[in-house]
């Protein structure tokens, strides 16, 4: 199985993007693992957000096989323990899908095509990150499920 983390716009912070290539490269140890990033849209100024929502929409439908079962990083959507989440891909392993993506829309959501695409919401907090920190947290919980997967002491319960 491929885990695609997909998002819109790069990482400005070059301290950020370091620290979520280390986890890439960790993951890569565990599992095929892939961070795509669809650009940023140009001339937002006359786009109500609605419609900006519609046109990343539409860039990320490009980016998804037909295939994919897709998962968004929703703040409405279900929060899970990092056992919880390592037992959650353990069973998405396990169903025998070929790619996993999960989503990190633009700064206004997702559109309604997308949502009713997605097989899922996951919530990585209650509170509100920047989408640059938010892809830091996700490949780092992403490691560490794996590791606890295998039962390295990364983790510690």
């Amino acid at each position: 199985m491929t885990i695609k983390l997909l998002a819109i716009g790069k990482t400005d912070s070059k301290e950020l993007q370091k620290l979520i290539s280390m986890y890439e490269q960790r993951l890569g140890h565990y599992v095929k693992f892939e961070l795509e990033i669809i650009p940023d849209l140009k001339n937002t100024k006359n786009l109500s957000a609605e419609q900006q929502k519609i046109k990343e929409g539409e860039l990320i439908f490009k980016s998804l096989a037909n295939t994919d079962i897709l998962v968004l990083l929703d703040e409405n959507g279900k929060q899970y323990s990092s056992l919880e989440f390592s037992s959650y891909l353990q069973k998405k392993m396990n169903s025998g899908l070929k790619q996993l993506v999960f989503l990190i829309g633009g700064p206004y959501g997702f559109s309604e095509e997308i949502y009713r695409k997605a097989s899922g919401k996951i919530s990585l907090s209650k509170m509100t990150f920047s989408h640059q920190m938010v892809r830091l947290f996700f490949v780092e919980q992403l490691y560490r499920a794996f590791t606890i997967l295998r039962n390295e002491p990364y983790h510690h319960q």
